[in-house]
């Protein structure tokens, strides 16, 4: 790893405390301010809605500006959004606190594509080895994240009103060790006109499957970790144990990281997609066993690992779906794609945890896991069948 690497590492790391502790915090708030209680997930929804609508202005940006210019913008709104949360919090106003997360979601679009990032900073040298080193930094928001939500819980009088104060100082950290790296440059302007259509990228095989995977890993990953403080709540678990329990649920997710490419360059990333996918259905079945602290900590834990594999293994996969002049149209959209299915997750998360409980959301994450294998095996069969005719 090079020191751009490690600086960008770091940057997914303070991205990912950012994060986990808006999950830790916001469906809490959410709930406290709320005018009904289904509404307890909107601001966690908001933020991906934010994400979602703010792909096209992102991709059109790192076109025109550049990585960097790009990144730091992106921190730039996290810090602004940050003390706006804070405000919103000592002025015990839900609805503001939404459109805060909603603008939050810029940053998210943006440090979303840290992992794109890393692939371009190696070069032609172990890409998906730099994905993965990239994303295993997430392994500070697992350590920082909920140990900052519940030791800035009460640090005012309004509960989490100091974890939001903490974020800002958070990207403040950030941009200033983005402000060391120096990435690649942009794709001449003149080479971008000789891409193919989005259209045509997107009809590939590869990208659908990289796309739907990468989509749906991360809407039942957000499905159950949105809804998980506030099912724990409801069971009266502390909230230091649904700290503990994000906490190794993050552990999982980004943990891998150190090794996943390596599996992923020696078994590829079809298997070790299918290997996430069993996963994630150990996961649901353990969650289905019971509600005591340990049943929560090792689903959550199984399900940040699945995540790992089948993420990381769709993120590896789309950098054979598009050429370098493609590039910010074809990861706009499959951040699109994410985002979009992170905003139906976080809002059905909400509405099923608080009306029709946690069994019955974990009996509806296995819809998509099923679609995910069922894309997985699709893609298989087509690579399969085309060997003889290149042969």
């Amino acid at each position: 790893m090079n020191r751009n690497l490690g600086l960008l590492t770091l940057c997914q790391g303070l991205f990912m405390t950012n994060n986990v502790t808006f999950i830790a915090i916001n469906g809490l708030v959410g709930l406290a301010l709320a005018p009904l209680g289904w509404m307890a997930t909107l601001p966690v929804m908001a933020y991906v809605v934010g994400g979602a609508l703010s792909t096209g202005i992102v991709a059109r940006t790192q076109q025109r500006f550049g990585r960097k210019a790009s990144f730091q913008a992106g921190l730039a709104v996290a810090l602004a959004s940050a003390l706006l949360c804070a405000y919103a919090a000592f002025s015990r106003n839900f609805w503001l606190l939404c459109l805060a997360t909603l603008v939050a979601g810029y940053y998210n679009a943006n440090a979303n594509l840290y992992r794109f990032a890393a692939a371009e900073l190696a070069g032609r040298f172990a890409p998906e080895q730099a994905v993965s080193w990239v994303m295993a930094g997430g392994l500070l928001g697992a350590v920082v994240g909920p140990n900052l939500a519940a030791r800035t819980r009460t640090l005012f009088e309004v509960p989490f009103a100091g974890a939001y104060i903490a974020l800002a100082v958070v990207a403040l950290m950030s941009m200033a060790s983005l402000s060391f790296i120096r990435f690649p440059a942009p794709v001449e302007k003149k080479s971008a006109h000789g891409g193919r259509p989005l259209a045509e990228v997107m009809k590939q095989p590869v990208f659908i499957v990289a796309a739907l995977a990468g989509a749906l890993s991360y809407g039942v990953m957000n499905l159950l970790m949105a809804a998980t403080p506030i099912a724990m709540q409801q069971c009266a678990l502390p909230f230091s144990d649904a700290a503990l329990v994000l906490q190794w649920h993050v552990i999982g997710m980004f943990a891998p990281g150190f090794f996943t490419g390596n599996l992923i360059k020696r078994f590829g990333a079809l298997p070790i997609m299918a290997v996430g996918v069993a996963l994630n259905l150990a996961c649901i079945a353990i969650a289905l066993s019971g509600v005591d602290l340990h049943q929560f900590l090792i689903a959550l834990f199984l399900l940040g690992v699945g995540w790992n594999f089948l993420f990381t293994g769709a993120t590896t996969l789309s950098l054979s779906a598009y050429r370098p002049e493609e590039r910010d149209a074809a990861q706009g959209a499959l951040n699109f794609f994410v985002f979009a299915t992170l905003a139906l997750s976080s809002f059905s998360s909400g509405v099923l945890v608080t009306t029709q409980g946690w069994q019955l959301l974990n009996y509806g994450s296995l819809v998509p896991v099923a679609l995910t294998a069922a894309a997985l095996a699709w893609l298989a069969l087509k690579r399969r069948s085309a060997r003889p005719a290149t042969a």
